[in-house]
């Protein structure tokens, strides 16, 4: 018969004494979950049901405060970028202040003129006007044979306009090759120049096709100081370059090509594109030089920026321009650079 321990004046049936197993007994499973006390059992064993992260989840979990930093440094990499590529032309913030030449003042009867177009007509000493010094810099032949070849090479018409003007590349013979870069590159440069819609062709109005056989319109040539001088004057001993249109010869004074001006602060690829376009810019009838027009802007291509882009600097050259003399621009080689 089985019998069941009572509580002490409880009237309770007491809980069975635990005993421990005897050494020869297995040992018995407890299969309720409490413990001694009546406390829920933990089974520490058991893992908690983890939450299925997302990918951003755990790349944050990865890279901790860098998965936040990471984004940041993308954005501001690409804002460095733009700004960096924007300011490779400089010219895209500079204003333009009514740099485009002047249509109406054009002579398209340039070629009919017997002395040299755009060589100063000032009486000053060159201590005087220290910007229009030659920079120092690589060689150049002080005096050549005083005739040309014609580097061969023809080529397509650029531009839309109506008025075509045909043109020859030409060195004159004894410049060693070395100093200036050799025919080719001069060639090249030239033909570039004038293909650029920044050019002249940029109106509209001229277009240009470059023969190597012929009568051209213009000989865009490549001369030594010596003959620069004889076909542009040397009033003001300063290496200039001008139109002189008795030959349809935009010469360019080889001693500029090489070292440059001070105002273009050793930018001789600049330079020499403004060399190229100044002085056809003579030949297609721009005959007169221009002042700076705005302080800070951009110079006029037919400002005489050899000689510096202040206005205080080059009106000493061309006793007949009128301007505020107070007034410096930024160095430019292109008639329309805003195109």
């Amino acid at each position: 018969m089985r019998t069941t321990n009572m509580g002490a004046g409880t009237g309770v049936p007491a809980e069975p004494m635990r005993t421990r197993p005897k050494p020869d007994q297995p040992l018995r499973a407890r299969w309720d979950p409490t413990d001694d006390n009546g406390r829920i059992r933990v089974d520490r064993d058991a893992q908690p049901e983890r939450k299925k992260q997302s990918a951003l989840g755990r790349f944050v979990a990865t890279y901790g405060w860098r998965a936040y930093a990471i984004p940041v440094l993308v954005v501001l990499t690409v804002v460095l970028v733009v700004v960096t590529v924007r300011s490779g032309d400089d010219t895209a913030f500079v204003p333009a202040a009514d740099v485009n030449p002047d249509a109406a003042a054009r002579n398209t009867d340039v070629s009919k003129e017997t002395g040299p177009i755009g060589a100063p007509t000032g009486t000053i000493e060159p201590e005087s006007l220290p910007a229009g010094t030659l920079p120092d810099g690589g060689a150049y032949t002080e005096r050549g044979r005083e005739v040309y070849h014609v580097v061969p090479g023809a080529g397509r018409q650029v531009g839309t306009g109506g008025e075509v003007y045909t043109y020859t590349v030409e060195v004159e013979n004894g410049l060693n090759a070395q100093d200036f870069g050799g025919d080719r590159s001069f060639a090249k440069m030239v033909d570039a120049t004038l293909a650029n819609p920044r050019s002249w062709t940029g109106d509209g109005k001229v277009s240009f096709r470059r023969i190597d056989s012929g009568e051209p319109d213009l000989r865009i040539t490549l001369a030594s100081p010596a003959t620069t001088r004889e076909l542009c004057g040397y009033q003001i001993q300063l290496e200039t370059s001008c139109f002189y249109p008795p030959e349809e010869r935009v010469t360019l004074n080889e001693a500029r090509w090489v070292r440059g001006a001070i105002s273009y602060q050793g930018d001789d690829l600049l330079y020499r594109q403004y060399l190229i376009n100044h002085e056809t810019g003579h030949g297609i009838g721009y005959e007169a030089h221009e002042p700076c027009k705005e302080d800070g802007a951009l110079a006029p291509v037919m400002m005489q920026q050899s000689f510096g882009v202040a206005n205080s600097e080059i009106m000493a050259l061309d006793p007949d321009m009128q301007a505020d003399r107070g007034l410096v621009c930024k160095p430019n080689p292109w008639p329309f650079p805003n195109l």
